[in-house]
């Protein structure tokens, strides 16, 4: 790891494994509706994250930079999307892990990198080389091919990358530290989360309390599990290159894809095969065009523009 923050690349690293063994966390609950699962993550990480800025002296200058943010109309607006993106996010993950489709998040986060790729490209601007095109048809033949095959769109694995990679476009518009980021989002949440709660409590469907006291643990816990991770990365990334977090991204899908299909014994067909081969594919493209090699397909491509 020479010319690369040790740490900096142990915590990052850490932080996609603790995603990718996220399935293993929500199927301890999965006796619990998703809906319920996602408002006590909300409600919980927004707790967890108040105690942490309050034992680490930073709540005061949250709440100072929490005003400023509140002062530009835009960021309302962006704040809204941003809560709204992640909820959903969270939500489809949860229902897919506990709907035994732990296989559909694997490939919806092995495509986010190209959608995030596609995405800079539609809103930012940003221009894609000719490998990450080339990555990005692959990809959408993967989908189509898996569309055609089973009669039916990949729609969790869709939602998942798209929902992600808006999500982080809308981040990147805002440029809010994450953990104040997390704060702000899940404050954005927390009413309508507190709502529903109150209405599971009242018509005696909560699963909070009267099942278990592991169920109520694992559901508080859901704001550790959903902040820890963050933090490692908001640490680590800052300090190893953007090409070692691409390559480090792919451990929690990866994972997915194990639990899935070692652990969990997800069906793995043919289809599946040859959707993952060409979604593989796809990210060695990707990849390869951040190498030095791919800089030298890109150096000729810029060439022969001129001409």
């Amino acid at each position: 790891m020479m010319g690369i923050d040790r740490r900096g690349a142990i915590n990052t690293a850490l932080a996609y494994v603790l995603w990718g063994l996220l399935p293993v966390y929500w199927k301890l609950i999965e006796h619990v509706s998703s809906t319920e699962i996602l408002l006590h993550r909300v409600i919980w990480s927004f707790l967890f994250v108040l105690l942490l800025l309050g034992f680490t002296s930073g709540l005061p200058q949250f709440l100072s930079e929490a005003r400023q943010y509140m002062k530009v109309g835009r960021t309302w607006i962006y704040l809204a999307l941003a809560s709204t993106l992640i909820s959903i996010n969270w939500f489809v993950f949860i229902y897919a892990v506990n709907h035994e489709a732990i296989l559909q998040t694997s490939l919806g986060y092995y495509m986010n990198p190209l959608i995030a790729v596609l995405l800079g490209y539609i809103f930012l601007k940003e221009r894609m080389t000719l490998l990450q095109s080339i990555a990005t048809i692959v990809a959408a033949l993967a989908v189509l091919y898996s569309t055609l095959s089973h009669g039916q769109i990949p729609w969790i694995a869709l939602i998942l990358a798209f929902s992600f990679g808006l999500y982080a476009l809308t981040k990147k518009l805002l440029q809010i530290k994450p953990l104040y980021g997390l704060a702000l989002e899940t404050l954005f949440m927390l009413p309508c989360a507190l709502i529903y709660w109150f209405y599971l409590m009242v018509g005696g469907n909560s699963s909070f309390v009267g099942v278990s006291w592991f169920t109520t643990l694992v559901l508080c816990g859901a704001g550790v599990i959903t902040a820890v991770p963050l933090l490692l990365f908001a640490r680590g990334a800052q300090r190893i290159p953007l090409y070692m977090i691409g390559f480090l991204q792919y451990i929690a899908p990866s994972l997915a894809f194990i639990l899935g299909v070692f652990v969990y014994d997800e069906s793995f067909s043919r289809t599946q095969v040859i959707t993952f081969s060409l979604i593989w594919i796809a990210l060695f493209l990707f990849s390869f065009s951040y190498t030095k090699w791919g800089s030298k397909v890109r150096m000729r491509q810029v060439a022969l523009k001129k001409y």
